[in-house]
């Protein structure tokens, strides 16, 4: 990266990182379970509300557990279940349509990370009607309160729950690219294990690891604080001490308890701490390709984490340390060694492959167009890479083996 750029991106950094404190970041209120919603309804005055969710949640049985509760109060739903991996605009306009036309006062997001996405953004649209989508990205492009949101997470993984971030795919261009504003951030979460019980493996495992993702992305970034640093750790801890069990005994609630807490806690700290580059590549890819973020993130950590080199030693050991993959007496270039190679290893016993091969020559220039507009200068990383240098990257991330 030329030094012009790179000061542009360390100022822009610098200046964020001062104004945090000053931020309105905010949590949302924790509820214990879906029968807890009526009574929080009931309080905002609120008797209709748009479900979000997808079809694969309505298989599981999992919208049971919302719905009657809501009829019990005699709460009016009207269900949207067409939210697809990488929710699209034309999802959004459509969840929107359902809202308006059925005149519904409240939104419910009940699925994974691209429920909750849509979720957030239809909403904007609600309270936004005059401004599309595409002119919702990057940051603080809102500003204005939604409809009261409850997300009610069913993966252990997004952290969506907490986070002001929402990422959207233009199904037009096939660009992804994440909204970021505070009013974003869901008014309750529902935290109920319950809800992850019927994952299958490889969703538990991919969306397992997007929350390790978010935890590291978060700890080695510039614009940390003492609180992400914490959340960052306990999470990381969590990841390694439940996911694999989850994986291979997915009934196990005190382990699929411990990893819903994980990606909270993960959301927690990027939220405020920021990812990087992993999630400029990945979104790319699941922008272009349709790849699942989670499956993405997996393969791109620990290749990222090979080239950011010495310029995370330090905060690798201590990530390594304190989940107990590196011992105290361990160099920093080793206890980093050991760390990447526990992701290598997780994602092998896991079933997630090493490279992605969907990655074509002719579109490299587009995807490291996109990935530098995304990561550059918004992301704190530690080593910064220019649009060739991100070009390279995604070779590696094919060409892995």
């Amino acid at each position: 990266m030329n030094i012009f750029k790179r000061i542009y991106c360390r100022t822009y950094q610098f200046i964020f990182k001062l104004a945090l404190p000053f931020m309105p970041y905010r949590k949302p209120y924790i509820l214990s379970s879906c029968e807890d919603i009526p009574d929080v309804l009931k309080k905002h005055k609120i008797e209709s509300v748009l479900i979000v969710t997808d079809k694969g949640i309505v298989n599981a049985g999992l919208l049971d557990n919302l719905v009657k509760p809501l009829e019990e109060k005699h709460i009016r739903y009207v269900v949207y279940d067409k939210t697809v991996p990488n929710p699209t605009i034309s999802n959004i306009e459509e969840a929107r349509t359902y809202y308006l036309e059925n005149s519904l006062q409240g939104i419910i997001a009940l699925g994974g990370g691209s429920a909750l996405d849509l979720a957030k953004i239809t909403g904007a649209r609600v309270v936004k009607p005059k401004q599309k989508v595409e002119k919702m990205k990057g940051v603080l492009k809102i500003m204005k309160r939604l409809p009261l949101l409850i997300a009610i997470p069913t993966t252990s993984g997004t952290g969506s729950e907490v986070t002001i971030a929402a990422v959207i795919t233009d199904d037009k261009t096939h660009h992804k690219y994440p909204i970021n504003d505070f009013c974003l951030i869901p008014r309750y979460a529902v935290l109920d294990y319950r809800n992850t019980l019927k994952l299958p493996p490889h969703i538990t495992s991919t969306t397992g690891m997007d929350a390790l993702t978010h935890a590291v992305e978060a700890y080695i970034s510039r614009t940390r604080t003492r609180e992400t640093k914490m959340m960052s750790l306990k999470a990381i801890k969590l990841i390694k001490e439940n996911l694999k069990e989850c994986y291979v005994n997915p009934s196990n609630a005190e382990a699929r308890k411990n990893m819903l807490f994980a990606s909270h806690y993960a959301g927690i700290s990027f939220t405020k701490a920021y990812v990087g580059y992993v999630h400029a590549l990945a979104h790319t890819l699941g922008g272009k390709y349709n790849i699942p973020h989670g499956l993405a993130n997996a393969i791109i950590l620990p290749i990222m984490l090979e080239e950011y080199d010495k310029s995370i030693y330090r905060k690798a050991y201590k990530m390594a340390v304190f989940a107990g993959i590196a011992n105290k007496e361990d160099s920093k270039k080793d206890a980093t060694k050991k760390f990447i190679s526990w992701i290598y290893q997780m994602n092998k016993d896991m079933n997630i492959p090493l490279s992605i091969k969907d990655i074509k020559e002719e579109d490299l220039e587009e995807l490291s167009i996109y990935a530098d507009k995304e990561g550059n200068p918004l992301y704190p990383v530690p080593k910064l890479m220019d649009k060739e240098k991100l070009k390279q990257m995604f070779i590696k991330v094919k060409n892995k083996e």
